[in-house]
């Protein structure tokens, strides 16, 4: 008699690495890099002017922030596993509905983007907090942010190129990436994350656990950090491509500059290296101050579009340096007991720069040009330099060291 065996990759799952969470943050890193550069030209064509497409991503991101902080509690009756494997068919969907409905799908679909985006980030730094050790959260942000360069440096450029195109295309693209990623979630059986005993309470409320968040300020300054850098980001990324376009240059000018910009997450290591040499605290400090002034510069040389250009593209290579250290503060102080809330809390930071960004930019274009968001930002970097300031001189230090 022969015995049938079944396979060992099936009895027992393959144990998560730092490599294999960077594996799916590249596939997300494709996902949202097509469709990066085409949702800002795309609004803008539909839309008609800047101050409707921040409009728009205003009230995105509000619903977008609500979902974040409804995961913990959804969390409670949903197993993360399909958590995860909805925000990742949420991609899908958005572009299905982009592909189908043209441009008047444009709206839904980045709002289901957004959606899908932040539900994906909660369930997925929890993953990471639960089976990555701490002497490790240094070379896994790293890491991942090497594996997602393909995505983000490629993307931007061939989303937008594809567009120009045809319009579907960029959107058929992501969403196969999606259902790629899917696929990997589910070949990793990563299951809802590294539960030993069952809990002896019921996971608290948004409102509760809020509460605790407000209450460490070492919390509270890292999300800050999050928030403006985010917010960094979200002015380049959206009002980059617009200002060009108002100036008369090529539509597909934003998605080039990002794609280049992009191209510096491949130094990322390189940038770890530097941080081991120094401490957390320079590295923050550093990014914050050279991106504030280079925006503020940008925005003061709006006559001159090709130096606005150059300005804000080179303080984009901060916002990478950021990138790799800015969230480090925060990581390092959460408690392994509240991981699922202070993700959630966390992940959050996007939406929060996502109706802080457009919010204010939607008021600053009612009597300013878009030079008038980009001197905006500067003034927020700037002021999150002054609070790095009270990082302690070695943070992480010690952490960073044991990940060589």
């Amino acid at each position: 008699m022969f015995e049938r065996r079944i396979p060992e990759w099936l009895r027992h799952a393959p144990a998560p690495s730092v490599h294999g969470f960077a594996l799916l943050a590249g596939l997300e890193g494709v996902t949202r890099g097509v469709l990066i550069s085409v949702f800002p030209i795309a609004l803008y064509e539909v839309l008609g002017s800047a101050a409707a497409v921040s409009a728009v991503y205003f009230y995105i991101g509000l619903a977008s922030l609500a979902v974040g902080l409804l995961v913990p509690f959804l969390n409670r009756f949903v197993p993360r596993r399909w958590l995860y494997a909805f925000g990742a068919s949420l991609f899908a969907l958005g572009c299905a509905c982009a592909v189908v409905l043209g441009p008047n799908g444009v709206v839904p679909a980045l709002a289901l983007n957004a959606m899908a985006t932040v539900v994906t980030f909660v369930c997925f730094n929890a993953y990471v907090l639960d089976y990555i050790k701490r002497i490790e959260l240094g070379r896994s942000e790293t890491l991942r942010m090497v594996y997602s360069a393909l995505g983000w440096t490629g993307g931007p450029l061939i989303g937008i190129s594809l567009y120009s195109w045809w319009h579907p295309a960029p959107f058929l693209l992501s969403g196969t990436s999606a259902l790629i990623m899917l696929t990997v979630f589910f070949y990793m059986r990563l299951g809802n994350g590294k539960l030993i005993t069952r809990a002896r309470q019921a996971s608290p409320n948004p409102l509760a656990f809020l509460g605790r968040f407000l209450q460490q300020p070492r919390l509270v300054a890292g999300f800050t950090f999050a928030v403006i850098r985010s917010c960094g980001w979200w002015a380049y990324v959206v009002y980059l491509p617009i200002y060009a376009v108002q100036s008369g240059l090529s539509d597909q000018l934003g998605g080039l500059l990002l794609s280049l910009t992009n191209a510096a997450l491949f130094a990322s290591p390189i940038i770890l290296t530097l941080m081991q040499r120094s401490s957390v605290r320079i590295a923050v400090r550093t990014g914050f101050l050279a991106a504030a002034l280079l925006f503020a510069l940008g925005g003061l040389l709006e006559s001159w579009p090709q130096a606005t250009l150059v300005s804000l593209f080179v303080s984009s290579i901060f916002l990478i340096t950021l990138d790799v250290c800015a969230g480090l503060p925060f990581l390092m102080a959460v408690k392994p007991s509240e991981r699922t809330e202070m993700s959630a809390v966390y992940s959050s930071y996007r939406d929060v720069s996502g109706i802080l960004t457009p919010g204010l930019a939607w008021g600053v274009l009612l009597f300013a040009p878009v030079s008038g968001v980009f001197l905006l930002t500067g003034g927020a970097l700037f002021c999150a330099w002054l609070l790095a300031g009270s990082l302690h001189p070695r943070l992480g230090a010690r952490r960073l060291l044991l990940t060589g």
